[in-house]
């Protein structure tokens, strides 16, 4: 399971905060095409190994973010969560689904308008895995998810996230462990 260059590809979803709108939202990114969690005779099953998650924030023209916006959010990258995609606003729990004690819970970051403190800004990494110890999704979906704490007021911003994965057979035991903890 270790990080290899010639294993490693690439998947991202992104999602639109529409300005002025407060609430939560998210993007769906189907998993289906690269994970098997039922072994089959001598094959083994596989999961997708997510070894680094970037996140990225830009207006919708993909030009950098007005310096005179105020807005703050909490993002995450959600193994098997399954609650689809959701507009800026729209009504779903994400209640302990940005904190860092959720098993669910790939990478969350916490990102900081200029116009929002003169202190900090930009993003602020909470939890996410590494090269060494990567996140190992068993579940067929993985979702985006953000709360806006102050919203946006200039611009509807893209949030965009691209996850660094490789397809990586498991053991009967560890699958069924990882099948365990990753459940909603």
């Amino acid at each position: 399971m270790a990080y290899n260059i010639k294993d490693v590809f690439y998947l991202s979803t992104s999602a639109t905060i529409t300005k002025s709108t407060a609430g939560t939202g998210s993007s769906q990114l189907d998993l289906s095409a690269y994970i098997d969690p039922i072994a089959r005779g001598r094959s083994k099953g596989t999961g997708l190994a997510v070894y680094k998650i970037h996140f990225s924030l830009m207006d919708t023209n993909g030009t950098p973010v007005d310096p005179a916006d105020v807005g703050v959010l909490t993002a995450s990258m959600q193994a098997g969560l399954g609650v689809g995609d959701n507009a800026t606003g729209t009504a779903f729990t994400v209640s302990e689904a940005l904190t860092n004690t959720n098993a669910l819970n790939m990478a969350t970051v916490e990102w900081y308008s200029p116009g929002a403190s003169a202190n900090m800004n930009g993003f602020y990494e909470t939890v996410s895995p590494s090269t060494e110890v990567p996140y190992v999704v068993v579940r067929d979906n993985a979702c985006l998810i953000y709360k806006i704490r102050d919203q946006p007021d200039k611009d509807d911003l893209s949030l965009s996230v691209r996850l660094e994965c490789a397809q990586v057979t498991l053991d009967q035991a560890t699958l069924n462990q990882l099948l365990r903890t990753q459940t909603v």
